[in-house]
């Protein structure tokens, strides 16, 4: 067990993040020992690798595209009047201050589907007024990360939709009828759980003053009264349409190319600094597009590995017996494979094989199995040094390099809502 190839490599990840290694390089490294710990040679490795990065590639496109319509709002100065706004509603409230950011983080899962792309846009010009209320960013970290993640496990909506019917559909697949519509009554436990981890968070961990430095003019917000003009209602309408095109033709890449069109077209901002923009877009979010595809290249690489296999067959005799050890196992699987992998959708399809078949032998109710499965599916990726919800909160909060993604993100993030979400799937087996 010790050998196996998923425990070595996501071992390894954390411990050369924790060193502060590249996140970038510590997956590639990563992938390579995963592979040799399963005598895999090293021209197969790499192929695998870079055959794998290609399943991230829409992604990683949609993250450039959406970093320069980011750049785009902040060179019209939209960015800076909506975070004026939000500025001049909190006053000197920093809890007022989280809630209309976790609000807002709700909304991009489910009513208003954009995910990550919000975080560039919005948190760098409030960075300036998080420094005044002396407000410590890990507590704004772990309160995008319960908007990026709870939704989708607790609230049938956009993601969350997409989210609960893998939940179903696997099940389903695996002989235990559940509709998606039924998902939710039993999630919703877990998004509470998380909820109280957050509470946590902001009120008990992180609730002192933190110092940090105005060293970025990028982030301060002007004290004379910005007005809306023509190219800031065209900025709107143009984030309308790329919210408009990306819901009907389920492609975010098209939806914000729409939205640059507009943008440009109609000279809100000048053919000119086109260029300009685009090398900022990539520098806003170039780095989380190369990320996801090298967490893609390393996923494809555990999966080759046979690692998730052995590791679930040499777990599965101490499972027989024991409906609170059973559980254990089934949430460390999980966990260890969406660290590595980086993806709680991704994980489902892997974990509903053993996990549903088990819960039925050791008599789980089905409201249950479908809690199990999701916080088994959604551990590590809160926490994970690959995933989208710590690369998000990090690209915004670190505007000014005051923001470490380990140490500010990755670690508060996974102790706060993994821990809340093994409590809950442990209590939901004497409860469901």
């Amino acid at each position: 067990m010790i050998l196996n190839p998923v425990i070595v490599s996501v071992f390894l990840l954390c411990a050369l993040c924790i060193m502060r290694i590249n996140v970038l390089l510590a997956l590639i490294i990563c992938a390579i020992v995963a592979g040799l710990c399963a005598n895999m040679d090293i021209q197969t490795i790499m192929n695998t690798f870079i055959q794998g990065m290609g399943a991230n590639s829409e992604t990683a496109l949609s993250y450039i595209l959406l970093g320069t319509f980011a750049a785009a709002m902040t060179h019209t100065g939209l960015a800076k009047i909506i975070a004026q706004r939000i500025s001049l509603v909190i006053k000197n409230n920093k809890y007022l201050l989280l809630l209309i950011i976790g609000s807002i983080a709700v909304m991009s899962q489910n009513l208003i589907p954009v995910h990550i792309a919000f975080i560039p846009i919005l948190i760098p010009p409030l960075l300036g007024v998080m420094n005044k209320l002396k407000l410590d960013r890990r507590a704004v970290a772990c309160t995008l990360a319960f908007g990026l993640k709870a939704p989708y496990i607790a609230i049938p909506a956009g993601f969350g939709l997409i989210f609960q019917g893998l939940i179903a559909d696997n099940m389903t697949q695996m002989g235990i009828n559940v509709l998606k519509t039924n998902v939710c009554k039993s999630t919703w436990f877990l998004g509470l759980f998380m909820f109280l981890g957050l509470l946590v968070a902001i009120f008990i961990t992180y609730r002192k003053d933190r110092v940090y430095k105005d060293i970025d003019p990028k982030v301060n917000i002007s004290d004379k009264k910005l007005k809306f003009r023509r190219k800031h209602y065209i900025t709107l309408f143009a984030a309308f349409m790329t919210l408009v095109v990306q819901l009907l033709s389920g492609s975010l890449p098209l939806g914000a190319l729409v939205g640059l069109g507009i943008i440009f077209g109609t000279r809100a901002v000048r053919k000119r600094h086109m260029d300009k923009l685009i090398n900022e877009g990539i520098g806003l979010m170039g780095y989380v597009a190369f990320v996801m595809l090298i967490a893609a290249g390393f996923a494809l690489v555990l999966k080759q590995s046979g690692g998730v296999e052995s590791l679930i067959n040499m777990i599965l005799p101490y499972m027989q017996h024991s409906k609170l050890i059973a559980v254990l196992l089934m949430l460390l699987i999980g966990l260890l494979i969406t660290m590595g992998i980086g993806t709680s959708f991704g994980t489902i399809p892997i974990l509903a094989v053993l996990f549903v078949p088990m819960c039925a032998k050791l008599g789980i109710s089905t409201p249950a199995t479908v809690i199990i499965l999701a916080a088994s599916a959604a551990l590590g990726d809160a926490g994970s040094p690959a995933s989208d919800t710590t690369l998000g909160p990090t690209a915004g909060l670190n505007a000014d390099n005051q923001h470490n993604h380990i140490q500010d993100t990755c670690i508060p993030t996974f102790v706060h809502f993994n821990t809340a979400l093994i409590l809950a799937a442990l209590v939901a087996i004497y409860l469901f």
